[in-house]
């Protein structure tokens, strides 16, 4: 090729490598500012419906909550997996999130402050058709979301009576809480509500308490007593067999005797 050619083409080369260099650059660039999509557990994505930011992450076979939802997810959908628990704190950084889907799992336990973070801007929490038993109220503590606990085989109790006093139920959802279990067979297969309306659990295991307490309490009075009596019939037992002895004595020496035990007794 000749001097002149090669002269002219240099300058084209340079500037392909330049932009190729550029455009490479860029590419990096995006990769490190974007959210990779790889980082998203199979099965769920990221969208926008009516204006808020969706995460949904239905039928994604989850065993646990993602820890990879962006932070400024609104809607947070996690139906139909196999998350069998609610840690502590499991949506600590999800501080704009306003609606929360975990129906038709196979929650069995929420831990206390497992909604954390979220009393303030969360007003929808579903957690219907799971396999809750017993909750304790404090695990709601603060919330004011309206909470759907529908389809869940509850143990009706006070604890139950007690968490159901704390939520805010989904209007309609109340005829879904029935009893699975109780301690009174005539309560099983019945909704919540209708049992609750002429028995008040808390008040029947207050009134247990106290019975119990009273048992005790009297259990250890008539075991003051006893020992009472005890002590005062050993007292007279041994007294009395003291006199037989002074009468038995010479009247002299049981005279001396009887002041012996008269002074003692002073």
């Amino acid at each position: 090729m000749p001097v002149a050619e090669r002269i002219l083409l240099r300058p084209v080369t340079m500037g392909l490598l330049l932009q190729s260099l550029l455009l490479l650059l860029i590419l990096l660039l995006l990769g490190c500012c974007l959210h990779p999509a790889a980082a998203f557990p199979k099965g769920c994505y990221p969208s926008e419906e009516e204006g808020l930011k969706t995460f949904r992450c239905s039928n994604a076979r989850l065993t646990e909550i993602p820890r990879d939802i962006p932070n400024d997810t609104n809607k947070l959908y996690l139906d139909s997996n196999r998350i069998p628990f609610l840690p502590r704190d499991a949506f600590r950084d999800l501080p704009l999130l306003l609606e929360l889907d975990l129906s038709h799992n196979v929650i069995s336990s929420v831990e206390s402050g497992a909604f954390r973070g979220l009393a303030e801007h969360l007003h929808s929490l579903d957690l219907s058709s799971n396999r809750l038993v017993s909750v304790s109220k404090d695990a709601f503590s603060n919330l004011k979301a309206k909470v759907n606990l529908s389809n869940n085989p509850w143990l009706c109790d006070c604890r139950l009576q007690e968490l159901i006093r704390t939520v805010e139920l989904v209007a309609g959802s109340s005829g879904g809480i029935v009893c699975d279990s109780s301690a009174q067979e005539e309560h099983v297969g019945k909704a919540f509500l209708q049992v609750i309306a002429d028995t008040d659990f808390c008040n029947v295991y207050k009134k247990t308490t106290d019975i119990a307490m009273l048992v005790t309490m009297f259990g250890w009075f008539a075991m003051v007593i006893s020992y009472l009596v005890y002590y005062v019939r050993q007292n007279q037992e041994d007294a009395r067999r003291h006199l037989e002895y002074l009468k038995s004595l010479p009247s002299k020496q049981r005279r001396s005797e009887e002041s012996s035990t008269i002074s003692t007794v002073v």
